[in-house]
């Protein structure tokens, strides 16, 4: 006799599938709009509401913190659960949220506002990267991840050239009120095209305890990673560096709690036998590290543009458009083509990210600052390239071999990761550049410096994947190193696996264990 077990089905057209990706793209393009669109309305909060700079930090810092905070919960929230339910919840919640942020009438009711915004983000988010694995397969997997790579890199970029359109629109008095604002048509047409369009899968995991103890251990070790990195520019002293080690010792806690969670065959928040797969836990790592070179590259350019050359809100933005343009296409591509080519694609990428902001410094250092919006659109044109078939191909490879049950936590580990190297690295990066315009009092080299700085951390993810694909290519035909063959995974944890097409050849994902 076979036993097999049952894998959720997708939608009954193609077509819906594809429109229930657009409706969970939409919500992940708004939530990651918004932890960038804010740093050019800084300004105009501080002239209409009279935000304080500890404010006005907070607006910024404190989204991504309770962003990242709530990925990994919210993910095994959906696996337990259902994603199309936490998917909607967090989406109404973030649109409620956004339209509070705008109705603000102090700086505190607006710091609070944003902290129910991130948390509400860090709900959607790990749902569409579970819905993607289960609504999808192979080469179309693939392809939808690389349209959610081109979400998360034109979103990140296009942030600044949004919010400096708006604000040249509006006005600097009301004109932070409407980058929140514009949330509230595009968050009600996606909730209600997701009512209709979502696939109503049953929940993947079991229905078990949450572990609130996990989730506790894990979050205050994160937000002891994050506090003080995020809040790097507003505390002074040294005394707040001893959060990381507390963060790190919280953090181990957190492992010895899940694996003895696992011992006793209960469920843990994060399934630890994902860390066995290289193709994650490397993945993760080089997200990481990229994050925190990628999204600093705004950071400093958004600050030397407008306080130093003169630049407005919009023409920052403007000078960040090639960068967006071109990652939406390179993201495109490398979904193509991440089936064919792999962890090839990712060390590409990051090649090109690197030689695109080496071309950026080099205009910083030859170009008066008035011409450097036109100098910088060819380095930007190929960083933007290489932005793309990074993020899309790395994003498919990391959850390729994730089983279904735990791909919610999964997307939720992996984009936590991005959360914390976005915040460490806008820290290590910012003080850089803050440092030597303190000291020596020339923007133009402290911006070289920061260039520099996101260079060595790029370079640094290009060493992973390259050390990851020197691996793999010395590894037996058929087989990855170090990961876990999906019998060893248990019958709980079969679902729509893709093990990319060296293994369909032997015993592929199709396979079912027979009694």
């Amino acid at each position: 006799m076979t036993t097999t077990w049952a894998e959720p089905q997708p939608p009954a057209t193609e077509d819906r599938r594809w429109k229930a990706l657009g409706v969970c793209l939409t919500a992940g393009f708004i939530s990651l709009l918004d932890t960038s669109i804010v740093n050019v309305a800084l300004p105009s909060m501080e002239h209409g509401l009279g935000a304080t700079e500890a404010a006005q930090a907070w607006v910024v810092s404190g989204y991504s913190l309770t962003f990242g905070l709530a990925l990994v919960p919210a993910g095994r929230l959906g696996d337990m659960r259902g994603r199309r339910q936490a998917f909607l919840v967090g989406l109404a919640v973030f649109t409620v949220a956004s339209a509070a942020c705008g109705l603000a009438a102090s700086p505190d009711w607006l710091v609070v506002f944003r902290l129910i915004q991130g948390a509400a983000a860090g709900m959607v988010a790990p749902q569409t990267s579970g819905l993607i694995q289960q609504m999808f397969q192979g080469g179309e997997r693939a392809r939808a991840f690389g349209l959610l790579g081109s979400v998360i890199g034109v979103s990140t970029a296009v942030g600044p050239l949004a919010g400096g359109v708006i604000i040249n629109a509006v006005g600097t008095g009301d004109g932070w009120r409407w980058v929140f604002f514009v949330n509230l048509p595009i968050g009600v047409v996606a909730l209600v095209a997701g009512l209709r369009l979502l696939p109503r899968f049953p929940a993947v995991g079991k229905r078990e305890e949450f572990d609130p103890v996990g989730v506790l251990l894990l979050g205050s070790g994160v937000l002891a990673l994050m506090l003080p990195l995020v809040q790097e520019q507003q505390w002074t002293g040294r005394q707040k560096w001893a959060l990381l080690p507390l963060g790190a010792l919280l953090l181990g806690l957190f492992w010895t709690w899940e694996r003895r969670q696992g011992r006793l065959g209960r469920a843990p928040l994060v399934d630890l036998h994902l860390f066995s797969l290289r193709s994650f836990t490397l993945g993760a790592l080089v997200s990481l590290t990229y994050f925190a070179g990628f999204t600093t590259v705004f950071f400093v350019l958004a600050l030397f543009l407008q306080n130093a050359a003169g630049y407005s809100a919009l023409a920052a933005g403007v000078t960040v458009l090639p960068f967006a343009a071109s990652s939406a296409v390179g993201a495109a591509l490398g979904g193509r083509m991440v089936v064919r080519h792999g962890r090839k694609l990712v060390v590409l990428g990051l090649t090109g990210v690197a030689l695109g902001l080496l071309g950026i410094l080099a205009v910083v250092r030859t170009v008066p600052s008035d011409s450097l919006g036109w100098a910088a659109v060819l380095p930007m044109i190929v960083g933007g390239i290489g932005s793309g078939i990074t993020v899309s191909p790395n994003t498919t490879l990391t959850l390729m071999r994730v089983p279904v049950r735990r791909a919610g936590a999964a997307g939720g580990v992996l984009q936590t990761g991005q959360r914390v190297g976005s915040a460490a690295g806008i820290a290590v990066v910012g003080s850089v550049y803050f440092a030597h315009l303190a000291n020596h009092g020339s923007a133009v080299e402290a911006l070289q410096y920061g260039l520099l700085t996101c260079v060595g951390l790029i370079l640094l993810a290009l060493c992973l994947a390259a050390a990851d694909l020197r691996e793999r290519t010395k590894a037996p035909q058929g087989l990855e190193p170090r990961d876990v063959a999906p019998q060893d995974l248990g019958p709980q944890d079969l679902g729509p696996v893709d093990l990319g097409p060296v293994e369909r050849t032997g015993r592929g994902p199709e396979a079912r264990p027979s009694s």
